[in-house]
């Protein structure tokens, strides 16, 4: 036994050392013999991470109701699989793109070749083409030309200001601020369409990409039939199908593991077929990823925003400094955009091993991601929803002449001869007076942001696009009105100069008799009532209360310039045009509200600007005018522009017209053309000029000339008088949220108080605004409303003649009333275009050419047969005037009468304060006109999650 066991133990042992032995032999062999082949083959192996899109945070209003969520989409994914040969790879794709287009999906269709009836073209060309058409800018226009021609053009609307220090790339931001979107990358100074194809060429050619540039769409479609192997057979349309899918995978072919999106948001009976036939396309799969989604489309939009691709100036700032991929869609606007950082969140990953070409190896690890943060906005939803419907309906009504009904009273939306059918477009900003919080702003026209969460098409974004692009007032969609527009304020301005009034010693009390009309020089400036009256009445005597309420002309000219013209004798105040502006400068007039969303910044203008204006137009219109006038001199002559000058300089004085002629026959200018002479610079030019320091002044002191501010502007400055001189910071937020919900960040702006001398002037400002509720040109909208309302009308007059869609065919088609000959205007046209430096719009060749056959002629007696702008509606207010707590301004373009906007007003403070309608008895509304009234919504079903 003993010996049996002793056996056994050395048997035991043997083995054990046989196994350790042969161990150790093969770690021998591994590290010693095969550690390169191991090192090599670990090295080839990389570790990757493919980033895991985190859900977007949500938008929501003060008090929780969902604006903007996240809902879930399937998309299809192929990823690029290079042991494939060509043909399986097109099999796979064949297969799949014929259940998708079965299904009715839509591709991810980023190819740049288009095929139509036969026809092969480049999309980016044919987007250029229509961009310069839709434009008028010659075909053969450069990046740098055209963009000058957007630039000069914009600067002739009126739209847009631009310093002469100003780069092309602040340039472009400023023009992209007005709502167009020239597609040039001014860091290149190229058309971005020529920069994607450009770069598509490259990637597809990278050997000789320039000699393939030079190729028709035809020709490189074939190419690149051949480059993939696509059979010669298969019809075009699937050929194209093929090389839609391919491209993307190229697209990505540094990223092998991961793959491409080729379809977005499918539906579930698709997901359903395609995971059926997984085996036949093994490198398609379908990924759940979460998509923004607006429940409500339209609503609130231009304070939301829209997402979108990146541009060049974006790729630079998120993809090269933040990290972003490529085709990450980002915020372009609204909150969507100034959030951007705080709304995307941070995305996850999925980490993998790849090997050397980049194909995926092994899935290692996966890291969730973080949700962005929830943004909780100072509006009030359901506000909101009643100042978007009642702006809405106040557009139709003035559109139409129709009556805007009410429950607290129908308002007729018309003049006597006159229905405002221009009124297309418009805005209300409702604020917190003591916060300055944003508790609803509404644009319109607005679009809805949802068409470009997935990539808006071509054809749907020009669908947003102006219809009349030459118009700078043409209703535009993408176009925030109350934040964006800068134009005068009209009588709205005239409690500011009310207040430098009282500021500099008026007696509030003081009265001036309303004469009609003040006549400087031979310009005669005259108060509404009498230019609109023939003549025949008059406001009588007036305080600066009564002014207010009476919006007296007469008055405010009076007080602009310290001068009682009724009693011919001095007021007992310290008044002039800088002391006005000083005000408009105290209350914000010249400096961004702060509001978190793109504004532009009004102006406040500068002593004088209006005479500067007008002499830079004289000195123009001079220029062109006398040529071939003068006996003696030719326009080449140095002289020439001497005698301009001397014109121009009698411009204040405003002589006589026996006086003018007597002095421009001096300047030996033709007898037989001496008369016509005459009166085109008076009565065009110096009539208007005469006494231009008390006309400048006028003008300033009732809210028209050079003033320009923003809606945003005006209702940040009301708001200033409601809460006794404090000018808050505009906000749109009201706090943020993380993911984790460990705590708010509070969104909180101090105000600050205007510098007064005694700010117990305000109450004289919000007297004059109460009388015009209560006895003025809001009378008939407040008088049985249970509701102390200050409030002010103003009427803005936009100048010059509208400019038609076509404005070559409009010049072309008056030729006979210009009195020149077609075939001399379109010979000179072309020479004038040969000989330009610089290229212009094609129909300023035709002006141009005009203007030198028939020098007797201006551009404005050009423009004679277009259409006029009609008057800029304003009307501002806030309630309760005792105790202030909302003000409420709202604009509406070409509106004619700033009380057409008092109705709605009406509405939004019933519906803020929570007013219980009146008990209508029968017959109250016979007023009414007899017709179908238009059905709003009376209430939304506020989401709180999507799912």
């Amino acid at each position: 036994m003993k010996y049996n066991m002793q056996s056994r133990f050395t048997a035991f042992f043997i083995a054990v050392i046989l196994v350790f032995s042969a161990m150790s032999l093969k770690m021998a062999y591994l590290t010693i013999f095969s550690g390169e082949l191991f090192s090599t083959r670990e090295a080839s192996f990389i570790y990757k991470k493919i980033e895991v899109k985190a859900p977007r945070g949500e938008i929501r209003d003060r008090h929780g109701r969902l604006l903007a969520g996240n809902r879930p989409s399937f998309n299809v994914q192929m990823l690029r699989n290079s042991s494939l040969k060509q043909k399986e790879q097109n099999d796979m794709i064949l297969k799949t793109v014929t259940i998708l287009r079965k299904n009715g999906e839509v591709l991810v269709d980023d190819f740049p070749i288009k095929v139509y009836q036969g026809n092969y073209y480049f999309t980016y060309d044919e987007q250029l083409r229509k961009w310069k058409e839709r434009n008028n800018i010659d075909r053969n226009a450069t990046a740098e030309q055209s963009f000058h021609i957007i630039t000069n053009m914009l600067i002739e609307q009126g739209v847009l200001q631009v310093e002469q220090d100003d780069t092309a790339q602040e340039i472009q931001e400023k023009i992209i601020e007005t709502g167009f979107y020239p597609p040039i990358s001014v860091q290149k100074m190229k058309f971005v369409s020529d920069v994607k194809k450009e770069e598509w060429m490259q990637r597809n050619f990278p050997k000789d990409y320039e000699s393939y540039m030079k190729k028709s769409a035809k020709e490189i479609f074939e190419l690149l039939r051949i480059k993939y192997d696509i059979p010669t057979n298969l019809d075009e349309k699937s050929a194209r199908d093929i090389l839609v899918i391919t491209d993307l995978l190229k697209s990505r072919s540094i990223y092998q593991y991961q793959p491409a999106d080729i379809a977005l948001d499918v539906k579930k009976s698709t997901v359903i077929q395609l995971e059926e036939t997984s085996l036949d396309i093994p490198t398609v799969s379908i990924v759940v990823e979460p998509v923004r989604y607006y429940p409500y489309g339209k609503f609130a939009s231009h304070i939301l925003g829209y997402l979108g691709k990146m541009s060049d100036v974006e790729i630079k700032k998120y993809v090269k400094e933040q990290g972003y991929d490529l085709s990450e869609i980002i915020g372009k606007t609204g909150i969507e955009r100034t959030f951007e950082s705080k709304l995307r969140g941070k995305v996850g990953y999925q980490k993998v091993q790849v090997d050397s070409s980049n194909k995926l190896v092994k899935n290692l690890d996966f890291q969730d991601p973080i949700p962005g943060d929830t943004v909780y906005l100072s509006m009030d939803a359901e506000l909101q929803q009643t100042v978007e419907q009642s702006l809405q309906k106040t557009l139709k009504c003035i559109q139409n002449g129709e009556y805007y009904k009410s429950s607290w009273g129908d308002s007729k939306m018309r003049d006597n001869n006159k229905v405002f059918n221009k009124a297309k477009s418009g805005a209300t900003i409702v604020l917190d007076v003591k916060t300055g919080d944003v508790l609803a702003m509404a644009s319109y026209p607005d679009y809805d942001p949802n068409k470009f969460v997935l990539g808006i098409s071509q054809e749907e974004y020009e669908k947003l696009m102006p219809e009349n692009i030459n118009d700078p007032m043409a209703p535009k969609p993408l176009y925030n009105i109350a934040t964006m527009m800068s134009v005068q304020p009209g009588s709205t301005f005239k409690m500011l100069t009310g207040l430098a009034g009282l500021e500099n010693g008026l007696d509030p009390n003081y009265r001036i008799q309303d004469k009609g009309f003040i006549k400087i020089g031979n310009h005669s400036f005259g108060c509404w009532i009498w230019n609109s009256s023939n003549h025949s009445r008059t406001h009588g005597k007036e305080s600066l209360a009564d002014a207010i309420r009476d919006s007296c002309n007469y008055y405010f000219y009076c007080l602009s310039v310290g001068y009682d013209y009724s009693l011919d004798k001095p007021m007992n105040v310290n008044m002039n045009s800088q002391k006005i502006l000083d005000y408009a400068i105290k209350f914000g007039l010249n400096e961004k509200t702060g509001v978190e969303i793109d504004e532009t910044k009004g102006r406040v203008p500068e002593v004088g600007v209006e005479r500067e204006r007008k002499i830079i137009a004289l000195r123009e219109f001079l220029l062109k005018y006398m040529e071939g006038k003068f006996e003696d001199i030719h326009e080449t002559d140095a002289e020439y522009g001497k005698r301009i000058e001397k014109i121009i300089s009698w411009a204040d004085e405003n002589p006589s017209r026996g006086q003018l002629i007597k002095r421009l026959s001096e300047l030996n200018v033709k007898s037989s053309q001496i008369n016509a002479v005459t009166d085109r610079i008076k009565y065009d030019y110096f009539i208007s000029m005469g006494g231009w320091k008390e006309g400048d002044a006028f003008n300033l002191a009732i809210g028209q000339g050079a003033h320009s501010y923003t809606p945003i502007q005006l209702a940040r400055y009301i708001s200033s008088i409601a809460n006794k001189g404090v000018l808050n910071e505009v906000t749109l937020i009201d706090k943020t949220i993380n993911s984790k919900k460990d705590g708010a960040e509070v969104n909180r702006k101090q105000g600050k108080e205007i510098s007064l001398k005694d700010r117990d002037n305000l109450k004289y400002l919000t007297q004059g605004m109460v009388n015009v509720s209560d006895e003025g040109t809001s009378k008939n909208i407040f008088q049985n409303f249970p509701l102390t309302v200050a409030s002010k009308t103003g009427t803005a007059q936009r100048s010059g003649k509208i400019p038609t869609i076509d404005e070559k065919n409009y010049y072309l088609s008056h030729l006979g009333s210009y009195g020149v000959n077609y075939s001399d205007v379109i010979n000179l046209a072309e020479k004038l275009e040969k000989e330009s430096e610089t290229k212009e719009q094609e129909y300023q060749y035709i002006v141009k050419a005009i203007l030198k056959l028939n020098k007797n002629l201006t551009k404005k007696d050009l423009d004679m047969y277009k259409d006029s702008y009609d008057e800029f509606a304003w009307f501002v207010s806030f309630a309760p005037a005792e105790k202030p707590e909302i003000a409420i301004v709202s604009v509406i373009v070409q509106g004619g009468h700033g009380g057409y906007a008092a109705p709605m007003a009406r509405d939004i403070y019933a519906k803020y304060f929570q007013l219980k309608e009146p008990e209508i008895s029968e017959g109250t509304h016979s007023n009414a006109i007899l017709q179908e009234e238009p059905v709003w919504e009376n209430k939304m079903e506020w989401v709180d999650e999507l799912n």
